[in-house]
């Protein structure tokens, strides 16, 4: 476990001014350069910043966490039962943009989530390095998917920002709420840190189990506003291949894993917990903003 002494207040997930800059801080460390290009004057304090925020939010879900089984099927059930019960799951928020929300109001929520969206292609890259064969192998054909199977029409992320670009959904940094930078910046951080490489393999699966439902309530908001099919492919798509990913992620990944080192459960437990839980406090805090209480 990484000793940073004396924990921050767990609030720093909704400190905008600190989110922004950890924001910051992702863009340019994680963009190609040149060994002549000017680095982040303050790349290591915000680095220790980035593991305070991660061992602060860790705290938070440390004990629910230690419920976790750490043989391959008990823990497979117990992270599949995270769809049905894990935070987040269930939230009225998607229900509303589906049938009531206007067409504004899904341009906002869609500018928020493009926000917090630490771009999953990079994440597993990230993730993978050097992980056990079977658990890499199927990484490497979620990421192949992610790619678009060598095609760049079917690239996921271009795919979100061709949506983004046709709804108009952006933002100025000032007006993304702390909640989905925060989100972004936890993936981040579990994915680029290897201490915490299993948590990232947990949280990039808990997104597989969990996304698909909202994937089709958010599709059904977009199409009932006028949006084509070829805009909507993104939350189309990840409305029914979600499900397949999911499948073989607890059975190639998450279940060898924990069967060739027992103690991974745990930490992937935590990532699942803190995606979650990160993704809960978004919703939330977007029904506050839509008065939905």
């Amino acid at each position: 476990m990484v000793n940073l002494g004396t924990l921050p207040a767990p609030d720093m997930a909704i400190d905008a001014r600190l989110q922004r800059q950890l924001a910051d801080f992702n863009q340019r460390r994680l963009r190609p350069g040149l060994p002549d290009d000017e680095i982040h004057p303050d790349a290591h304090a915000l680095h220790q910043t980035e593991l305070r925020f991660l061992e602060a939010e860790r705290r938070k879900i440390a004990a629910t966490a230690a419920q976790a089984p750490d043989d391959p099927d008990g823990f497979v059930r117990w992270f599949e039962a995270l769809r049905e019960h894990g935070a987040g799951q269930g939230d009225p928020l998607f229900p509303w943009l589906a049938e009531i929300a206007s067409l504004a109001q899904v341009r906002w929520f869609l500018a928020q989530e493009v926000a917090g969206e630490a771009g999953f292609d990079d994440l597993l890259a990230l993730t993978q390095v050097q992980m056990p064969a079977q658990a890499k192998l199927e990484m490497a054909r979620n990421f192949w998917d992610e790619l678009g199977r060598g095609h760049a029409t079917g690239m996921h992320g271009p795919m979100l920002a061709r949506l983004a670009a046709t709804v108009q959904a952006h933002l100025p940094i000032e007006a993304v709420v702390p909640e989905s930078l925060a989100l972004a910046n936890l993936m981040m951080a579990m994915a680029a840190n290897r201490p915490y490489a299993y948590h990232s393999v947990g949280a990039l699966g808990v997104i597989e189990l969990t996304a698909p439902d909202r994937a089709e309530q958010v599709n059904a908001a977009l199409k009932r506003h006028g949006l084509a099919a070829h805009d909507r492919q993104y939350f189309a798509l990840h409305a029914t291949l979600d499900k397949r990913h999911s499948a073989a992620w607890d059975r190639e990944v998450l279940a060898s894993l924990v069967a060739a080192e027992p103690r991974t459960a745990r930490a992937m437990a935590e990532g699942a917990l803190l995606r979650l839980a990160a993704g809960a406090r978004c919703f939330a805090r977007y029904r506050r903003h839509f008065g939905q209480g």
